[in-house]
């Protein structure tokens, strides 16, 4: 797989979320949205950007974006998520991470000090025509909503 930049087309997906229903990237053109890419729900760094989207979507919504977070987690524990963080984006589960390899957000990533395979925290802005706006690789947990506003132009 080769990375994704800007003028790509995005590639479309269907996954289950965490209420029951499904997301097709290919329904939403007509917006912008945001895809991004997550370890593991429930853990100090995702929890910490899943309540940033969640606590920025009321602008990011007012600027014309949908918010899409995707891990490999199972609905079940991304629902868990939901409830017990108040978060309000879309949860998408991609168990067999064959989003993240269209993506190229799954592979080798240096994890305290080791190399690893694993999710590559990544997030894509997505145009309206469902090209790729924006692609940020190795993305801080913290501090990323924030920067992506700055990037976006959205008041912070």
């Amino acid at each position: 797989m080769s990375r994704l930049s800007p003028g790509d087309t995005a590639p479309d997906f269907t996954l289950a979320t965490d209420d029951g229903k499904s997301v097709t990237l290919s329904a939403l053109r007509g917006h912008k949205v945001i895809v991004y890419f997550y370890p593991a729900a429930m853990t100090p760094g995702c929890t910490t950007q899943a309540c940033d989207f969640t606590d920025s979507l009321s602008s990011l919504k007012a600027a014309g974006y949908e918010v899409i977070g995707i891990s490999p987690d199972k609905t079940a524990k991304l629902a868990k998520f939901r409830e017990r963080d108040g978060l309000t984006i879309t949860l998408a589960s991609d168990e067999d991470r064959s989003v993240m390899a269209a993506y190229d957000a799954f592979g080798e990533k240096k994890l305290y000090g080791k190399v690893v395979q694993g999710v590559i925290r990544s997030t894509f802005v997505v145009d309206e025509e469902g090209r790729i706006e924006l692609a940020q690789y190795n993305v801080k947990a913290t501090g990323h909503v924030a920067k992506l506003r700055r990037d976006l132009g959205i008041d912070v």
